[in-house]
Parts: C-alpha cells; structure tokens; sequence
C-alpha cells in the first residue's frame, strides 16, 4: 500500500483498515487522519500488531467528523458493527443488563439487556438482582409504568399503587418521569431519607414486615449506588482504572472511592490487543457513554485530547484525569491494579479450567468473533411429507443448556426444508428477550440466505450474527465472508449442529411411534418414502390418496397397477 500519493485529510475522524473482500480489520480515531494513517506505515512501528494489520490491509477509508468528540462516539459504533480483529472491545454488552426509559409521550422503565435506540439508558449494572430491586422501588414510590398499556384504565397495576400513568394522571405524570429521571441519575440521598424515616416509623409501630421490606429496599438502593453502577456526584468522587492482561484476555477495573475511602468495584472483561492506551480509551469510551463521568479520574497512561474534551461533556463540567506517580492517589492507583490483576487471574483460571469454555473461545477466535458464549442451532426433521418438527438447543459456554432446547411442530403448510425452518425461526425471535452471541443453522448457502431475508423482514437481521454449517466438509457459511473449512478449533459449531441433529430427529421418532399405528401406509409392500412423497404430492395430502381409487393412483408415477391395488386395500 503506498501513500506517497495519498491525499488524506488533515481533519478529525475516524479511518478503517479493510481487506480485499472489504473486511474491516481495525477501525481507529484521530484528531489529524493524515498524520495518524502515516504513523502505521513507520519504519519503527509503536505496536507490536501494526505490521500485521498493515500487511493484511489493502485499503484505508477516511469518515472525517467535525469533532474528535464526534470521532469517539463514532468509533465507538462501528467497531460494536464490525466487531474488527485488531481492535481491543470490552466484553460487556451481552453480559448485564441496562434499566432505560423510552422516549414515548408517557415514558416507561424497562430493565432489559438491549434497550431501545431512543431510550435513555442507565447501566450496565454487574449486579443484576440489585438492580431489578431498584426498579421495584422506583415503580412503588414514583407510580412510573412498566408496560405499554396504552393509555387503557383498569389494569392490575393501577389497582395496586404501582402505576400512576396517564390513565390516572395525564398531567402529574411528567412529574413523576423527572423525579425518577433524578434518582437514575444518582439524587438517591433523598429517597434514603424519606425510607429511613418510614422504616423508623414501622419499627415504632411494632409493624415489622413493613419495617423489614423497607430495609431490603434501603439496602438495594445502597447496594446499586455503591457499585456506582448510577451516576452520582455523591457516590462517585473519583475513580481509579486498573489494568492487567495475558495475551489477548484482559481485565479492567474500576474502584471509586469518595474523600479516599473506597465505596465499590467493577470488573469487566475485555478484549486486548497489545496497545494499553487504546485497551484504556475503549474503555473509557463504553463506560462513560451511560454514566456520569467522576469529577477525577485516574488512568494507567494518558488520555488523548478528543476523550478529555468528550468527558467534559458527558460530566457538564472538568474531569481531571492523572496518572499519578506518587502520594495517596497513586496508592489507590496501585490497589486497582492489583484487583485487576486477581481478576485477570480468576478470568484466566475460568478460561482453562473449562474445557468446553475453550472450545467456545475458539469457536469465536476462528470466526473472529469477541465471544461465541451463547449460541442456538436449529435443524428440522420429516419423513414422508408428514411430522415436520424442528428444533433448537442452546450452547452456553461451550455446554449444551438444555432447559433452553425447544421442540416445534411445523404449522404451514410448507414441506420443504427451508420454508419449514424459516417457520420455526420467526417463530423462536417472536419470544426471545435475549439475543445469541450467533444463530447456526443446519445447511448451506441457500439456507443462509433464506434465513437471512426472514430476519430482515421482520427487522431482526441486525440483532446477532447468522451462519450455517454444512455437513459437507464442516463448511460454515455467513454473509459477507468467504465460506469457512472449519478444523479442530470450531468444534463448538460442529457439536452445536449434532446436537441440534440428535434431538431433532429424538423428537420426531417419538411423534413417528405414537402415529405409526394408525398409518397403514407404513407396512405397504414396494411404497417407499420417495413414492409415498410423489403420492402426497399429487393428491394434495393423505385425504387424496384416501379418497383416490385404483385407476386414479396408477396415473402416479412409479406406481403400478400391483401397488396400486395394495395401496387401495391397505387404506380399506
């Protein structure tokens, strides 16, 4: 690749690494494009994986944005798109879940794993429990709705105090989205308050359930904002970022402390590829978007301008960010870095010690993929145009999940394949709340393609990465790349796939069995599957061939006047 002749911009933005099949291999900001793609291509390289991606790459595209704000924010989407090879990602968005508000005229709180585009998030939150209990609390003081009730009086939530939505007050209920809005965004000391002075008035009482419940309430909103999982000023005076990596696996962690007392950590896991300033930025970045940033920072190496600037904002005032050397700051500098190393060491220890998580690993490193943790795989079964089932089993962490297998029994009236599986898919995303790190179907191309436009016409294509396995060399198939020979390092898809074959065709012997006995078809001498499959075609179904006499099942191909006499006596 030569850039003598290059005319790049001077302007910030974001620039993307591509390969001849136009995969983006690393996608990357700066404040001058020019200057930054030229630093890739330097005889002394500042990262050990530039030569690689540099020699991989065969074309540099340039999106120049107004900002290097806006060049964070966008990197940021388009390596959560592209999931690129060369780029550090942090291991956290399918990992916890979010409490959002949505943007309609009476706002609603959900607690889900993918909050709607327009909704106001809060999170993720590490302690899932915590934050349910939270949103339980926010819906008994404030009365906020949680379900799209559309205006209509009477539900059952009105009737027990938990929702004071528009059918109850149209116009108060603004209200009620700002002070929950506050609470979200860290103003709990209020709250507390006013819990603690009903608990003390239940204990006075002698009405100790009451006492009790409200202790456990006071307890999850201290144990959420401890975690400074919610924005707060009050809780959140500083945070320290610890870091520590063995090859590709990483671990970074967060203690905020206020006035130097430590008040919580986080641990997340993350993708490392070798540089610790843009590992650091990453995370940054994803761990800010929906957080109010702490008044001090404290990061292992330098921040680049355009994050400081983006800081700010996110925070409405200064962020000082240090990486201190010496005094106090950097003692607690040195305990996030050694928390981060016993997380790393507990992460390591996770990944080796199961065989299975290895294979899942594997899986994901061979499809360059950040996590192949949960997978569902699908396969379909039928004989004779009649018992069409489908099925689905769950790979969480490279083991079978079987209280997640789920068994179909095909409703159209399609008897192909494809149309059968396309059934059965739709109908699987129309009850799913969580989405799979990859969908895997039995099949080829032309499996994958069909699939693939049934999911973009119910508006599902983008949610999570589809692929098919074919049985014929171990070859998977996914749109935009080149099909793929998988060898020992996929065998998690190989095992998915048998597994979804094996219990598949386990359902469909045990509906064979309980219908056999009233199929006389089944022990007619010379009718095979192949012309019992014509028969049913050309009548249209079994009340065809019932009702078709012996000079009518002649005219079928492959079927003599012999077996046309058998056949007619066997259905009498």
């Amino acid at each position: 690749m030569d850039l003598a002749s290059a005319d790049l911009p001077n302007e910030p933005g974001v620039y993307l690494f591509k390969n001849d099949q136009g995969r983006v291999l690393y996608v990357g900001k700066a404040t001058r494009l020019s200057e930054r793609i030229r630093s890739y291509f330097a005889s002394n390289p500042d990262r050990h994986m530039i030569p690689e991606l540099v020699a991989r790459a065969d074309d540099i595209e340039c999106i120049v944005t107004q900002t290097p704000q806006a060049a964070l924010i966008l990197e940021r989407q388009l390596i959560r798109e592209h999931m690129p090879r060369f780029n550090s990602m942090l291991k956290d968005g399918k990992s916890f879940p979010y409490l959002a508000m949505t943007s309609e005229e009476y706002p609603r709180i959900m607690y889900t794993r993918r909050p709607p585009k327009k909704a106001e998030r809060w999170g993720p939150f590490p302690n899932a429990n915590a934050a349910k209990q939270v949103m339980q609390l926010l819906r008994r003081y404030f009365g906020i709705r949680d379900k799209d009730c559309r205006g209509q009086d009477g539900c059952m939530s009105q009737h027990i105090g938990l929702c004071r939505g528009p059918c109850v007050d149209p116009e108060g209920y603004h209200q009620v989205v700002r002070n929950v809005r506050k609470v979200l965004n860290g103003n709990a000391s209020v709250l507390i308050e006013e819990l603690i002075g009903e608990m003390d008035e239940y204990a006075a009482s002698q009405r100790y359930e009451e006492a009790a419940y409200t202790r456990d309430m006071i307890k999850a909103v201290r144990t959420v904002t401890s975690q400074q999982v919610i924005s707060s000023k009050v809780y959140r005076e500083c945070d320290a970022l610890g870091f520590a990596s063995d090859g590709d696996l990483a671990a970074v962690v967060v203690l905020h402390a206020d006035e130097g007392v430590v008040q919580g950590q986080e641990a997340w896991p993350a993708v490392h590829r070798g540089d610790l300033g843009e590992t650091v930025s990453m995370f940054i970045s994803e761990h800010y978007a929906h957080r109010t940033p702490p008044r001090l920072l404290l990061s292992p190496v330098p921040i680049f301008d355009g994050l400081q600037s983006w800081l700010n904002e996110r925070r409405g005032s200064t962020v000082e960010v240090r990486t201190p050397q010496r005094g106090d700051l950097e003692n607690l500098a040195t305990l996030a870095r050694q928390n981060a190393e016993i997380q790393l060491q507990r992460l390591v220890n996770k990944s080796s010690g199961s065989l299975e998580q290895r294979a899942a690993d594997d899986g994901a490193k061979t499809l360059g993929m950040t996590q192949l943790d949960h997978i569902v795989c699908f396969d379909m079964a039928q004989l004779q145009g009649d018992e069409r089932v489908g099925a689905s089993v769950v790979m969480r962490n490279g083991r079978p999940a079987k209280k997640d297998y789920r068994k179909y029994i095909v409703k159209g009236e399609a008897l192909d394949d494809l149309r059968m599986m396309e059934e059965v898919v739709v109908r699987w995303a129309k009850r799913q709340e969580e989405w799979p790190d990859l969908l895997l179907i039995d099949g080829g191309e032309t499996h994958l393609n069909t699939i693939r436009r049934a999911l973009e016409e119910h508006g599902w294509a983008d949610r999570f990465p589809l692929a098919a396995l074919a049985k014929r060399e171990e070859t998977i198939f996914r749109n935009g790349f080149e099909p793929l020979v998988l060898d020992r390092s996929g065998r998690v898809l190989v095992h998915a796939r048998d597994e979804a074959h094996r219990f598949v065709n386990t359902f469909h012997r045990k509906r064979r069995s309980r219908s056999r006995l009233a199929d006389p078809l089944e022990g007619v001498e010379g009718l095979g599957a192949k012309k019992l499959q014509t028969l049913l075609r050309h009548f249209g179904g079994r009340k065809g061939i019932e009702h078709a006499g012996i000079t009518e099942l002649v005219t079928v191909p492959g079927i003599g006047p012999a077996l046309a006499e058998r056949i007619h006596q066997a259905l009498r």
